[in-house]
């Protein structure tokens, strides 16, 4: 739906370490450094980028969403984003308030975020 997403983080470092580690389990992979303080990664499919950035300014509340093709790609997903850091918001599993198929996992990043990954296929 997006084609990019850019949004400032109070450590640049801890914030790429997480997302580009994350989003490894999804396809996920890091392009291009902006220097000094500045990485774009994107899935290969060209769909969309996400653009990190170092900022003093005091970020707002975000929630990000990324799809997974898998439901194994989920549980990946969480796997890697607690071992870069990132603090359980919610465990792999179904969220049927949602729709029958919505199997998801939460983590909160660096800066407080909330980092999902979805995956809306059913069980293979």
């Amino acid at each position: 739906m997006f084609d990019h997403v850019k949004f400032g983080v109070s450590d640049f470092a801890a914030s790429k370490n997480f997302y580009v580690r994350a989003l490894e389990p999804l396809g996920v992979t890091k392009i291009r450094d902006w220097p000094p303080d500045g990485v774009e990664i994107w899935d290969p499919r060209g769909i969309a980028s996400l653009c990190l950035y170092q900022t003093a300014e005091k970020p707002a509340h975000l929630h990000l969403a990324f799809v997974a093709e898998r439901r194994e790609q989920v549980d990946a997903f969480y796997r890697a984003a607690l071992e870069a850091g990132g603090e359980d918001n919610g465990a792999p599993g179904l969220r049927p308030h949602y729709h029958a198929n919505y199997y998801a996992a939460f983590v909160i990043g660096p800066d407080g975020h909330n980092i999902e990954a979805v995956c809306h296929a059913p069980a293979a």
